[in-house]
């Protein structure tokens, strides 16, 4: 078993906080280069990944059989040859994303020689708790290292082999993995990776950027610190994990509505989340029909238990009853049930909707159809029951679409398009973290850029706030222009 493993709850959070001091200073190179010693990891360990899973479905098979899970979370929880390639792909495609830290957002001269940069850090130390899905570990894992930050991992019980092997192959992968020069340490084809990195920077090297990128990182700490990532198995940990705001920046977590907030209301760490995935497609008046069957049926059947499938389809009463038989019966052949109101079962023989079907999340292949009277009344609907996560809908009048997504508060708002879109990778965010329904800091899929914050930087040449302070006080310039930080050099020093 990792050391790590048997370490108290208090003394991981602990090992962490340490370890992201030192991790928000190793340099780009590190962190995209240990990014493919982790999918390399993944590749050479298949088989006992699988056998790990395997053991994971069927305790969680007899809980099905014994009424205590439902078949949505056990075909979240299975992994397969082609899934772990994706994992692997997906991990690759992090580490092959800009950069996301030290990135100057802003440059502004307060005065001559008085230079104020703000500049992208890592957030610090991110708890994530999640339920049921493997590759989550993976995803979480991949976009903290590659943005700097230290995390907390916390599965599900249900996939509690399958995270085990995952993040000792992480932990394993990772221990030890130091760059230095043009060698690096870790295993015998570290050094392949950073040949890789280098290659495509081979026109950086001859600029002159390329002789600040050390001092950029402030001496780069280029070996991995230990204990960046920890894995905590325990459901009692959680607790604890969530009384810990003195060390913890951020909780991410994944799962039911109920289990996200029980977190929100548990804890006084900022939560960073959402609470359902109610997300609807609305057919308009004016929709080309066999688009809107393609994109209601790929948004239901495609993957019904992940949060951005549709629950609920809107058909507008013009168009309701030739759209309405046809994607009736695809969905009746995938073994879709469908509950609809009175209209929709005036038109088709289907269940009957309660309210109560309006605002559920289903994550199975069940769908809710209603009939509405206009483009206002959809969007009414979608105000009044959806969850604010992501919304589609179908038509070729754009006056229609962007009345729609203007009056919309979801974190995606889609035209002409499935709401399973909705992901940090389809997004070519390399992948997520989860998905955030709110509004403060970051919005919809959480990739990199949501791992961030940032940190003002002052570069000065000796001012002092009396001289613009009093009755002959200076005025400040307070101009922007363009540039980025470089610790110790003024912009007007560079360009002279």
């Amino acid at each position: 078993m990792s050391e790590q493993l048997e370490k108290p709850t208090a003394e991981k959070v602990a090992d962490a906080e340490r370890a992201a001091l030192s991790l928000a200073k190793c340099s780009d190179r590190m962190r995209s280069a240990a990014l493919h010693e982790i999918a390399d990891a993944i590749a050479a360990n298949h088989d006992e990944i699988l056998a790990a899973n395997e053991r994971d479905v069927a305790e969680a098979e007899e809980l099905l059989e014994a009424g205590e899970y439902t078949q949505a979370l056990v075909d979240r929880l299975k992994l397969s040859e082609s899934k772990l390639e994706s994992i692997e792909e997906m991990v690759r495609s992090v580490a092959g994303q800009d950069d996301p830290l030290g990135d100057t957002q802003t440059a502004r001269a307060l005065d001559d020689g008085l230079e104020l940069y703000r500049v992208s850090v890592p957030i610090g130390v991110v708890g994530t708790i999640f339920e049921s899905r493997p590759d989550a570990l993976v995803q979480i894992a991949a976009l903290c290292l590659r943005s700097g930050n230290a995390v907390i991992l916390k599965g599900g019980s249900e996939a509690s082999h399958s995270n085990r092997v995952l993040y000792e192959l992480i932990e394993d992968a990772t221990a030890g993995f130091a760059v230095d020069g043009d060698e690096e340490t870790g295993d015998e084809d570290a050094g392949a990776h950073a040949a890789e990195e280098d290659a495509g920077d081979d026109d950086a090297a001859d600029d002159d950027t390329a002789e600040d990128d050390a001092g950029d990182r402030h001496e780069a700490d280029d070996e991995l610190p230990d204990g960046w990532a920890q894995l905590i198995e325990a459901r009692a940990d959680v607790d604890t994990v969530l009384e810990m705001d003195d060390a913890i920046d951020l909780v991410m977590p994944r799962g039911s509505s109920e289990f996200v907030e029980y977190i929100q209301q548990n804890t006084h760490i900022p939560v960073l989340g959402h609470t359902e995935g109610v997300c609807h497609v609305y057919v308009d008046d004016a929709a080309d029909l066999s688009m809107a069957s393609d994109i209601a049926f790929d948004a239901k059947v495609q993957y019904p238990a992940v949060c951005n499938a549709v629950e609920t389809v809107l058909v507008h009463e013009a168009v309701a009853d030739e759209f309405l038989p046809e994607i009736a019966e695809r969905y009746r052949e995938a073994d879709v049930e469908i509950r609809g109101d009175e209209q929709t079962r005036a038109i088709v023989d289907v269940a009957a909707a309660s309210e109560e079907d309006w605002d559920t999340e289903y994550g199975d292949l069940i769908v809710a159809i209603r009939v509405v009277d206009s483009i206002d009344d959809a969007v009414d609907h979608v105000a009044t029951y959806g969850s604010k996560h992501t919304d589609s809908i179908v038509t070729e009048d754009t006056g229609h679409a962007r009345f729609f997504m203007r009056s919309l508060d979801s974190a995606s708002v889609f035209h002409n398009a499935s709401t399973r879109f909705a992901d940090g990778f389809r997004y070519g965010l390399g992948a997520e973290v989860g998905i955030s329904t709110g509004k403060i800091h970051a919005r919809g899929p959480v990739g990199l850029e949501g791992l961030t914050t940032y940190q003002y930087y002052l570069e000065g040449d000796g001012q002092i706030v009396g001289t613009y302070a009093g009755a002959d006080a200076k005025p400040f310039r307070h101009e922007d222009f363009d540039g980025e930080w470089r610790p110790g050099q003024l912009s007007s020093d560079r360009s002279g």
